[in-house]
């Protein structure tokens, strides 16, 4: 899984994916209704390769956590709606699959934002696994 491409754009409510860069900017598509739009240099844009989670020790990137999700929720979304769920429920989750997350610095907003990525990005086939590379001899 590599989320290098996927893009928040802030003002956005969803995710994109980059398809082009222009001199200006980038082409994205928004990865729940596909429409592509421009996004300009000015604009706010963050990297879901970029993310980090904070753990009691240090920082996990955004893909291992993701990789905990898929494989403890079996590649099914979650079974609440992560906007409108309680924070004890999304909170409860987070400590299923990342137990050492740092509970002072991770907020509900955080995890809300965690878990319906989560949903977008499986729906849109971006948390499959990558086949293992075999390993090539010297």
């Amino acid at each position: 899984m590599d989320l290098s491409n996927i893009l928040v754009i802030s003002g956005k409510p969803d995710l994109s994916e980059l398809v082009s860069q222009t001199k200006g900017g980038a082409i994205v598509k928004n990865l729940v209704t596909g429409q592509k739009y421009p996004v300009f240099k000015n604009d706010r844009i963050s990297s879901l390769g970029e993310i980090r989670i904070f753990t009691e020790t240090d920082e996990r990137p955004l893909e291992e956590v993701y990789t905990a999700i898929y494989n403890h929720l079996q590649a099914k979304p979650t079974a609440f709606e992560p906007q409108k769920a309680e924070s004890k429920e999304l909170f409860a989750l987070l400590e299923e699959v990342m137990p050492d997350y740092d509970r002072e610095r991770v907020h509900a907003s955080d995890v809300k934002k965690l878990f319906s990525w989560y949903n977008i990005l499986l729906a849109a086939g971006k948390l499959e696994p990558e086949p293992e590379e075999e390993k090539k001899e010297d």
